[in-house]
C-alpha cells in the first residue's frame, strides 16, 4: 500500500463547495495524508525541512488547488520554490524525489470547453500545466495525467457527489494497485 501526500492549497477554502468535496472524498483514507499549506504556513513561512522529510515518506504527491490565473495559488508556487531545492529535489546530488509520482488536482470555474484552442481562454488545461510537468521531469519523479473538475461556478450537487467518488477512486487505486502502469485519464 502507498503512502500518498495531498499538498493542498486553497487561499479560500471555507467559500469552495468543490474543493470541499474533494478533501472530504479522501481525507478519511488511510494511507492518504492531506496536508493544508494554508493553514499550516498562514505567514507563508514554510519549514523547508520539515516539508521534505514529509516528501521523502510518500510515494505519490497530488498538488490540489485550484486554478488561479492558469497556475496555482501564490502559496503552492512558494512551497515549490523553496522545498524543491537544488541538490536535494534536482541538480547534483538531487536524487530525494526519484521515481516519485506526481499530479495536479484542481478546479475551474470555467467548463472544459473554455479550456480548448477554440475556447476562451485558448489552451488545454494540460497545456497551462506544462511548467508542473517540468518540474517534475527536472526532479525526476513521473506526472501523471490531471485530475481535473471543471465547472464549478455551477455544478450540481449530484455532479460535485459523483466528481468526489471518482477522486476517491483514484486514490484508492494509485494507493493501492500492484503496479502504477497506466495512468488516470480523466473523463470527459
Amino acid at each position: 500500500m502507498r503512502k500518498i501526500l495531498v499538498l493542498f492549497a486553497h487561499p479560500k477554502f471555507e467559500h469552495s463547495d468543490a474543493n470541499q468535496a474533494l478533501v472530504d472524498a479522501i481525507s478519511d483514507l488511510e494511507n492518504v495524508q492531506v496536508r493544508d499549506l494554508y493553514e499550516l504556513y498562514p505567514d507563508f513561512n514554510i519549514n523547508i525541512q520539515a516539508e521534505q522529510e514529509t516528501l521523502f515518506e510518500h510515494e505519490v504527491i497530488i498538488w490540489q488547488h485550484p486554478f488561479y490565473w492558469y497556475s496555482c495559488p501564490p502559496l503552492l508556487k512558494q512551497w515549490m520554490d523553496l522545498v524543491l531545492e537544488y541538490g536535494w529535489a534536482y541538480g547534483t546530488g538531487g536524487i530525494f524525489l526519484k521515481n516519485k509520482y506526481v499530479f495536479n488536482a484542481f478546479t475551474t470555474g470555467g467548463s472544459k470547453e473554455v479550456y480548448s484552442s477554440t475556447g476562451r481562454n485558448r489552451y488545454t488545461v494540460e497545456e497551462y500545466l506544462r511548467p508542473f510537468e517540468q518540474t517534475a521531469y527536472l526532479c525526476h519523479m513521473r506526472y501523471l495525467p490531471p485530475f481535473h473538475l471543471s465547472g464549478t461556478h455551477s455544478i450540481t450537487a449530484d455532479k460535485l457527489r459523483e466528481k468526489g467518488r471518482e477522486y476517491r477512486e483514484l486514490v484508492l487505486s494509485l494507493r493501492d494497485a500492484a503496479e502504477i502502469t497506466t495512468p488516470y485519464l480523466q473523463k470527459a
